[in-house]
């Protein structure tokens, strides 16, 4: 069993994406299983499988302990170490292969608070897990932007401990099926593209990003370019690239073998 926690900023298409993924598998033979971690979501783009609202919500506490949303919603994504084995267990007896887990639309209440890691890594146990960090494409566009998206998600990388690839989300607002693959043409308009190319010097970085001491902003780049070394283009809405995210999430996993030919191959390697 393997796992993806799709995190990123509040408004990226997390949600859309986990549909997307989850439709995207599910078309192409392999059971995917979807869990919302969000007790303050109401509407949602697909049907969870596990779904933590049927043990706590946001809103119940807002009403038992008259607090405001965002205390309610701290307040009950900690509440959540209360039930790890049951959705464990529910994750279990759903017998899919991936399980794809819809983190809050606030980041840094389970990313950055003590307890948030904590039902995560009771969650997926021992099992291999990526993190895919979903950004809306507008949040790519310039130096300010790009340099403070990726700083968020190398913090959430540490934090969670987990492996990450790093997904453009809503690209459709700004070109076209024909040309989204085009990464020349788009980096004129995502400026990330154009910080994490290997032809782009982190001294031209550096003077681009003219808030930061020039040389924190060259040596940010470094990092980025290091850290992050592929950017998947999707848009989850219309299922572009989403074959792409897939590929790139299983490069991690199990180095881009489907599980379901771990599962019927002879002699399957040894898996977590």
């Amino acid at each position: 069993m393997y796992f993806v926690i799709v995190a990123g900023p509040a408004g990226s298409g997390k949600s859309t994406f986990v549909s997307a993924l989850a439709q995207w598998m599910e078309l192409n033979g392999l059971n995917a299983v979807k869990v919302n971690l969000d007790p303050a979501s109401e509407v949602l783009p697909y049907v969870p499988d596990v779904d933590v609202r049927n043990y706590v919500t946001t809103r119940d506490f807002m009403v038992k302990y008259g607090l405001g949303p965002n205390g309610a919603l701290v307040l009950s994504v900690d509440y959540l170490i209360n039930y790890v084995n049951d959705l464990r267990k529910e994750i279990d007896e759903s017998g899919g292969n991936y399980v794809i887990i819809d983190l809050p639309g606030q980041l840094e209440i389970v990313a950055f608070r003590r307890l948030g890691p904590i039902v995560l890594r009771e969650l997926v146990k021992n099992s291999r897990t990526v993190t895919a960090f979903i950004l809306d494409s507008h949040m790519a566009s310039n130096p300010h932007s790009s340099y403070s998206a990726l700083l968020l998600a190398l913090s959430t990388m540490y934090r969670l401990e987990l492996p990450l690839v790093l997904i453009l989300n809503k690209v459709d607002l700004i070109t076209s099926l024909q040309k989204f693959r085009d990464l020349d043409a788009l980096s004129s308009r995502l400026y990330i593209l154009r910080l994490l190319s290997e032809d782009y010097s982190c001294v031209s970085a550096s003077n681009d990003a003219f808030f930061i001491n020039l040389e924190v902003g060259e040596t940010l780049c470094d990092i980025f370019k290091e850290v992050f070394k592929e950017v998947i283009l999707v848009s989850s809405k219309e299922m572009w690239g989403v074959e792409d995210a897939y590929a790139a999430l299983q490069r991690v996993l199990i180095g881009g073998e489907d599980f379901a030919t771990e599962e019927y191959s002879e002699g399957p390697p040894h898996t977590d």
